[in-house]
């Protein structure tokens, strides 16, 4: 296990265990307001889902890596669960109005996943060179 990923791992645990309290007492104690409260939480569910997916998505990082290239480095997995954070946010944006159904979530997803498959082979390229 490469040091900068020992370091992400504690690194994600403590804020994912910080934003899930962050989340838990404010939709516990706050009045669903417009202005503050709805920022705050958008800003705690980003922290929150994408610390939770570091680990997710390092493991699959690690397993799906094959022996004879490098583990990717913890911006990669970073980034990725960044990506799955700006989702669920997306998401939970879309579910206020009412705007938010299967193939808007699918479409949204297939964006995603295009731009990081496409950052992805740049920087695959790049170490080649």
């Amino acid at each position: 296990m490469p040091p900068d990923h020992v370091g992400l791992l504690i690194a994600s645990f403590i804020i994912a265990l910080a934003s899930w309290f962050g989340l838990f007492q404010l939709i516990t104690t706050a009045l669903p307001r417009i202005a503050p409260e709805l920022w705050i939480f958008f800003f705690l569910l980003q922290l929150a889902v994408t610390s939770t997916a570091v680990p997710i998505v390092r493991f699959f990082n690690v397993r799906l890596t094959s022996i004879m290239h490098d583990v990717p480095p913890s911006g990669v997995i970073v980034r990725q669960s960044v990506w799955i954070g700006l989702f669920v946010v997306i998401i939970a944006w879309l579910q206020i109005p009412r705007e938010l159904s299967l193939p808007l979530a699918l479409f949204v997803a297939l964006v995603f996943i295009v731009v990081e498959v496409f950052l992805r082979s740049r920087e695959l390229a790049a170490e080649r060179d």
